[in-house]
């Protein structure tokens, strides 16, 4: 999802002895990152409200306003530090585009289920490695990415952010580490159970109003 390190870092060496080409493509080569990011967490009612394109554009524009501070003190690597400005835009979106006051601000984490992605529900239908949630035939693809989609909704909102991360934003153990404050060990383990709860989820059956905790 995220473009490559290799070629970021040296994009963001350019910038820092101050060259403004580099600092546009740096922008230009992340925007579909982001507009796949804003897209998948921002809540579908919000998006009937704001355009995705307008949340993308703010996030460029707070990211190059803040560039110089990161340039000094790159506290986390590049893509991480986008997607940590863009979730904050996203929270702030949801804030004032709330449809229903009663859910909490501990919720507005923008952990919403994802859609318009079959392929990485596909994917992680694979992973869980039961057969009969891999049909053969094209055809079912679709409706079976849509169950698991829907199951990750289900879960407890850290097992579905940590999916999320893992199959939908395409992150590395070491970056979800990294983004949720934990070490390498303790993230691999917290994925691997969300994975377990999940499997549980769609093999189950449970109806739309019941929430896994296990």
């Amino acid at each position: 999802m995220w473009p490559e390190q290799i070629q970021t870092e040296e994009l963001l060496a350019q910038a820092k002895v101050g060259n403004e080409l580099a600092v546009n493509e740096l922008m230009d080569r992340h925007r579909q990152s982001l507009r796949q990011l804003v897209r998948m967490r921002l809540d579908q009612k919000i998006q009937r409200r704001i355009d995705v394109s307008d949340v993308v554009q703010d996030v460029l524009v707070e990211a190059n306003r803040r560039l110089q501070n990161y340039l000094v003190d790159p506290v986390m690597p590049f893509h991480l530090w986008l997607r940590q400005i863009a979730k904050d835009r996203i929270i702030d979106a949801h804030r004032r585009h709330r449809v229903s006051a009663r859910r909490s601000v501990d919720r507005e984490q923008a952990v919403v289920a994802p859609r318009g992605y079959d392929q990485s529900s596909i994917q992680l239908m694979g992973l869980l490695g039961d057969d009969r949630l891999t049909p053969a035939a094209a055809a079912l693809q679709q409706e079976m990415a849509r169950k698991v989609e829907q199951a990750i909704t289900k879960l407890e909102e850290k097992d579905c952010e940590i999916i999320v991360m893992r199959h939908y934003e395409h992150l590395t153990n070491q970056d979800i580490a990294q983004a949720l404050g934990l070490t390498e060990p303790a993230a691999s383990m917290r994925y691997l159970r969300a994975v377990r709860r999940l499997k549980i989820v769609l093999q189950e059956g449970l109806p739309p109003d019941d929430t896994i905790n296990r």
